[in-house]
Parts: C-alpha cells; sequence; structure tokens
C-alpha cells in the first residue's frame, strides 16, 4: 500500500522542506573571536540584516557578541567572520512608546535564530523577526499596542578605527528623501575601511503619523529619525529595506523584482529553499553534534563573496565606477588572503556555478585599477593583507577546468599586478635584493616575500600552461627568492637588510602583527612562516634544510615546541605548539605530514583540532572565521582532505572524521567517501582507492572529485 503525506499548513511545509538546514546553529561562532553573526542572509547575498550590539571594538566586527544584550538596533548589511569593522547600513530600533528607556536591550532567552530567520523579544515587549531576500530586508514587528515607534539611524555604521574622545563621523556625505508617509530614500557616502557608497529605499506597509529628525553631532552628516505610527488591530509593523551600490532607482528595483509583495513567511521560505540547495550537496553519515558543526560550517562557507550587482546587473567597482556585469553577477566582500586556501577550492566543489562570476570579478577590478584585487568590500579595495592571492585563486579555476573567463586576460592581469607597484607590493624593491629588506620596508618583510613567492609560481604556472616561456622562466626564477632570507644557523626565515645582515634580536617565537606588534611576520612568527613554501616548492624546501628526515623532525619540533605567552590579537589562537588554527598561515601545515617520514603524525593533530577547537556551541569557533576560510577548513578535513598547494588542483589526504560521506556533483554524478573499521578513534588510513584502485600519491585531484566515484580509506585505530 502506498500513502501519500500532504503538508497542508506553512509549518509543516517549512518541517517537510527542511533536510540539512536544521542541522545549521546560526550561533556557532558568535561568541569570542569567531566574529559570525546569527541574522538572516542568503548564498552569496547583498544584505544580512540583523541584531547590532555594538558599533566599534574589535570584539564586534559583526556587530554581535553572543553574550551581550545591549541593543542598538537591526542594520542591513555585515561582514562573516572577519577582524575589522565595515558596513552597519541603515540602521532600525522599533521603540514601544510606553517603555521607551528599555528600548536599548533585549530578553536574551527569547532570542531564536536559524536559517533564513532570526527573532528577538525586546525588554520594551516589541517582538522583532527578520528574513530576507538577496538585496532586501524584510522586517516585521510585533508591538504590544497600537501606538509604536521606529528610530531610523542613517548615520549609523561600523566602525574600524573608533576613538572615544575624538570621534570622526562615518558618513561623509548623504541626501535623504521622505518620499511619503510610508517611503524613506536616499544615499550614503561613508569613509571606514573603504570609501564606498551605498543606495536604499525603505518602505513600510503602514503609513507614520509623524516623523522627527533628532539631533545629532556635530559630524554628522546623515539624518536619525523618530517615526510614529498608529496601527492596525493586529499591531503588526512591516518595512523592508533594498540596497543598491549604484542608486536609488536601483535599490527600488530590487525591491520590486524579489519582495513586491508582504508575505513575510513566502520569503523566509525562499531563502530557507536556497540554502537547501546548497546544504543538500553534501550528506555526512554522523552524531547530531558533528552535522551541526559541519552543517554550519556549509553554511557560514557560502555567506560570502556578495553578489553586489543589481538584478539589473549594475554595480560599482573600484575607483566608483558603474558597470555593467556578466550574468548579473559581481563579487565582492572577497577576503582574498583568507579565502585562497581552502574556502576557493571548496567552493569549486559546492558552488561550481560561481566560480567564473567570481573569476571575472577579479579581472573586472583589474581593468579599472590595474592590479587584481587585494580585499575587497562593496566593490572597493581595502588593500588589508599582503600578497596578490587573486593569483592563485585565477590558477586554480583554471587548474580545475574553468573557462568562463579570458585566459589570456587573466594572465596579463597576473604580470602586471606582478610588476606594477601598488600597495604591500613594491616590485622594485623586491627585484633589486631578491627579497624584501626590512630596512626598507616598516614591518612583514619576510611574510611579503614569502607570500609573493607563491604568487610567483602561481604566474609561472599559469604562463607554461599557456605556453608563455619567457613569463614562465622569469616568475620561476622569482618564485626561489624565499631562499635568500633562510638562515641556515637558526633555521628559518629571517628578517635581512639591504646591506645582507640578519636582524637582531631574533626570537622564532615571537609572533608580529603590523596594527599591534610590528616586525618581519603577518599575524604570526618565524615557525609558523617557516611552512609557507611548502605550498608550492615542498621539495626545494627538504633540500634547503637538509632532506627528508631533516623536513620530518621540523615538523615535529614546531608541533611539540611550546609557546610564549599566545597573544590571540597576533594570531595565536588555538595552539599546538607553534601551530596556530586560528589563523590562516597554519592551516595547510598538518597536511604537510602527507610528504614526511610520518603521514600518521598529521592525521593525529588533525583529528586533534577537528574535535578539541571546533564545537557546536555559541564559542565553537577558535579564531576569526574569515568569510568562511575556518569553516572550510572543518568541511575539508571532516570530509579526509585539503589543499596544501591550492591552486594545483591536488587535495592531500589527511585523516576522514566520519563513516561515510557524499558529495552530490552536476550531471548526476556523486562523489562518496567511505571508511572501513572506522571510530572515533580511527586516525590513520593505511590503504587508499579510488573506485577500486589503490591510489599511490598522497592526493586527489580535483577531475577526480568532480568526475564522480569512491574513495575508500583502510582505517586503523589509534
Amino acid at each position: 500500500m502506498k500513502v501519500v503525506f500532504t503538508c497542508w499548513c506553512v509549518l509543516s511545509l517549512f518541517v517537510c522542506a527542511a533536510q540539512h538546514a536544521q542541522y545549521v546553529n546560526v550561533f556557532i561562532g558568535t561568541d569570542g573571536t569567531g566574529h559570525t553573526f546569527p541574522g538572516p542572509s542568503m548564498p552569496f547575498g547583498m544584505v544580512q540584516p540583523g541584531p547590532d550590539n555594538r558599533d566599534h571594538g574589535w570584539a564586534y566586527t559583526s556587530s554581535y557578541q553572543y553574550t551581550d544584550t545591549m541593543l542598538l538596533g537591526f542594520s542591513q548589511t555585515r561582514l562573516s567572520g572577519t577582524g575589522v569593522n565595515e558596513l552597519g547600513d541603515v540602521l532600525l530600533l522599533p521603540i514601544n512608546p510606553e517603555k521607551a528607556s528599555q528600548k536599548n536591550g533585549y530578553i536574551k532567552s527569547s532570542e531564536t535564530g536559524r536559517v533564513g530567520y532570526y527573532s528577538v523579544i525586546k525588554n520594551d515587549s516589541v517582538q522583532v523577526e527578520l528574513t530576507c531576500s538577496e538585496r532586501v530586508a524584510f522586517h516585521q514587528y510585533t508591538f504590544p499596542e497600537s501606538h509604536a515607534q521606529v528610530l531610523v539611524n542613517l548615520q549609523h555604521g561600523l566602525h574600524f578605527v573608533f576613538d572615544e574622545h575624538n570621534q570622526t563621523g562615518l558618513v561623509i556625505e548623504s541626501n535623504i528623501v521622505i518620499e511619503n508617509d510610508s517611503t524613506i530614500s536616499g544615499y550614503c557616502q561613508t569613509q571606514n575601511w573603504v570609501n564606498r557608497k551605498y543606495y536604499f529605499t525603505l518602505i513600510f506597509n503602514q503609513p507614520f503619523t509623524s516623523s522627527e529628525q533628532l539631533a545629532g553631532d556635530e559630524k554628522d552628516r546623515a539624518p536619525k529619525y523618530l517615526l510614529d505610527f498608529n496601527l492596525s488591530p493586529k499591531h503588526i509593523l512591516q518595512v523592508k529595506i533594498a540596497l543598491s551600490t549604484v542608486s536609488v532607482e536601483g535599490a527600488k528595483l530590487n525591491m520590486q523584482t524579489e519582495i513586491p509583495h508582504w508575505d513575510f513567511q513566502r520569503v523566509y521560505q525562499n531563502n530557507l529553499n536556497s540554502w537547501e540547495h546548497y546544504l543538500n550537496k553534501m550528506n555526512i553519515e554522523a552524531p547530531t553534534r558533528q552535522k551541526e558543526i559541519f552543517y554550519t560550517s556549509l553554511y557560514h562557507l557560502l555567506l560570502q563573496p556578495s553578489n553586489i550587482a543589481d538584478v539589473n546587473g549594475k554595480y560599482r567597482g573600484a575607483d566608483d565606477r558603474i558597470s555593467d556585469a556578466i550574468n548579473n553577477e559581481y563579487y565582492s566582500t572577497l577576503s582574498i588572503w583568507d579565502i585562497y586556501r581552502g574556502a576557493f577550492p571548496l567552493l569549486q566543489i559546492v558552488a561550481p556555478e560561481k566560480i567564473d562570476g567570481i573569476i571575472r570579478s577579479l579581472l573586472l577590478h583589474h581593468e579599472i585599477q590595474g592590479f587584481l584585487p587585494i580585499w575587497t568590500a562593496w566593490g572597493q579595495d581595502n588593500f588589508c593583507m599582503i600578497g596578490n592571492h587573486s593569483i592563485p585563486m585565477i590558477l586554480s579555476a583554471y587548474t580545475n577546468g574553468f573557462r568562463g573567463f579570458d585566459a589570456e586576460e587573466a594572465l596579463q592581469a597576473m604580470v602586471e599586478t606582478s610588476t606594477r607597484s601598488h600597495i604591500n607590493s613594491d616590485w622594485e624593491l623586491y627585484q633589486q635584493y631578491g627579497y624584501y629588506p626590512f630596512d626598507k620596508l616598516d614591518n612583514e618583510s619576510v611574510s611579503r616575500t614569502l607570500e609573493s613567492g607563491y604568487d610567483d609560481w602561481c604566474v609561472a604556472t599559469f604562463a607554461n600552461l599557456l605556453n608563455q616561456k619567457d613569463i614562465a622562466d622569469t616568475f620561476t626564477k622569482r618564485s626561489l627568492y624565499y631562499r635568500n632570507l633562510y638562515d641556515a644557523k637558526s633555521g628559518f626565515f629571517r628578517g635581512r637588510d639591504t646591506q645582507g645582515n640578519w636582524r637582531e634580536p631574533f626570537n622564532p617565537l615571537t609572533a608580529t602583527s603590523p596594527l599591534n606588534n610590528p616586525g618581519d611576520y603577518t599575524e604570526a612568527n618565524a615557525w609558523q612562516y617557516f611552512w609557507t613554501p611548502a605550498q608550492y616548492d615542498i621539495n626545494g624546501l627538504m633540500q634547503l634544510i637538509g632532506g627528508k628526515q631533516a623536513f620530518s623532525n621540523t615538523l615535529d619540533a614546531f608541533f611539540t615546541t611550546q609557546a610564549e605567552n599566545p597573544n590571540k590579537y597576533l594570531g595565536q589562537e588555538a595552539m599546538i605548539g607553534q601551530y596556530a588554527h586560528g589563523n590562516e598561515p597554519s592551516h595547510h601545515i598538518m597536511y604537510v605530514y602527507a610528504y614526511s617520514n610520518s603521514a600518521k603524525t598529521g592525521q593525529k593533530y588533525i583529528h586533534q583540532v577537528v574535535n578539541e577547537f571546533h564545537n557546536n556551541t555559541p564559542n565553537g569557533m577558535i579564531g576569526n572565521d574569515d568569510c568562511g576560510q575556518m569553516s572550510a577548513w572543518y568541511i575539508l578535513s571532516t570530509l579526509g582532505f585539503y589543499p596544501v598547494n591550492p591552486a594545483s588542483g591536488e587535495f592531500v589526504f589527511g585523516s576522514p572524521q566520519v563513516k561515510k560521506a557524499t558529495i552530490y556533483l552536476p550531471n548526476n554524478k556523486t562523489f562518496t567517501i567511505e571508511t572501513t573499521h572506522f571510530s572515533e578513534k580511527a586516525i590513520y588510513n593505511e590503504q587508499r582507492y579510488l573506485n577500486g584502485s589503490l591510489l599511490t600519491q598522497p592526493f586527489i585531484t580535483y577531475p577526480s572529485i568532480m568526475n564522480g566515484g569512491v574513495l575508500s580509506f583502510d582505517m586503523l585505530t589509534q
């Protein structure tokens, strides 16, 4: 007998539709240094409405901390898991006039967050519910009485640098118009991490009876309005806020196209369906705790980069230029220094349809600026971090078969980026000495040299693929400049001046960072940056230090040498010896063990990190998620592989953390990871088989994954 169950009610429809979204805990990483946020977003969406606890401070880069119940209001945009504050546009705060003194707090026990939805009850008894489409935020407020107020604060934003005693206005220019008794539109230009413009329109489903412009600070350049409402008997007020980088007309078109109605539940359902499309691309057999960490990591991976093009394809990019995007895609919020390592290779597996658009966005930026982007927000470059790691992203995509961009144009962009000096890249100095001398730079001389070497290898490799031998030869030589900073006596890459002298004194345990402890390394120390050349020249690094056994011994020393007062502000978090899982320069190092004399030692450490440094609680992420990179490490390590060289198309084997995982690929293909003799202590794979054939290499390639098949691990336990 066949029994058919039909979901008739809206609530039941949500339950029936929900699959892996039920395992997403949007609060993971919101307490501590993860810097994630609990509000809704769409995959790669432009808007991220959510609560703002504070508008400044390193702990509040997403504006939210789980343990803080202070409330400034609900803004519409934010970054996910970064170390710098930016965005926070168009702040709204619903207020119960009868309890106005309690307007800036909320009842913690009432707070609810899940995929596509956030809700909280404020101390003044107003319930706030949030959802969104790609470019439009949707708020729903339930008031206890008919008299209601809403604060609209257009001066608000998240401050990168904030001095309580000498505040500078975040908004430097604005033009705001109250169009009628339900609509406010305009634009603001802000100066913070980047100089940018955002345009908006907001519309209420009920008219406001009065509006008052509140007095502001003398440096304010945008208004704050207090709006009064007399609500219908249900006491529910709704408001939609559409954003655009281009114009008010673009924002209105985004709203008209994406949410032309006032059905909050419908918007929520569409949001949830969009997420299920991606979350259901992977299935793991695991306990609930592990599923919650895994699927939340997948959720965090897909929040950004953000597509900032309007529905008609218009976008405002570098140098404030308005252009037309191909296929209505222009991606920003590109935390390139972080995501090139693991997140971008993983995106090529779970969201291959987005990759060509991301690469085209990089090339469009080069077309205007003359070099590839370093770190973009809202279409503008903030030049944060070092290296030019758009280069390995382009090579990675091309190596893995993506052809939706012009390869010759891409190579030209790589070469120009690597030869025309710009912020943090002084190529004349680099070429003259074969390294960055510390007496010519204020800081990061070693890190800049080592990271440039990896980019140079990528240019050389791409040039070879396009049969450009002269370019390949030039950049192959440059890729070996890292050897010029190797001090055989200490065994580390060290700062060297223009005369060839080493910087003294030298302590390989001392971490440095350009913002709070300037030195030769970037958010790391000499131990952590020692392994940068291993991304592309493992054999050369082995030879440099004396062979494979010396290489293995150095790895062992790295994971057992204890830290001296590790400082999370210098990238020293989640430590195992000198391995700092809380920051990106360490992320590939455990997998370097696959090339040593002791592969299972690396697998032991992978197992330790997965189980000790990731959890399904608000403080379950140690170190900034950085637009999904920390999450990508967890996903890939759970599956059993990770890219030591992110541009090579090779994923190095580790130790799967689940008995079975399945990846659902385009063209109805699947790739399955299976483990025999699996247990929670299974850390060493004795043999690996792909479709029944014994694998002899310590890695699997991207094409092998995307072609589908079964990867089997025959495990031994601890």
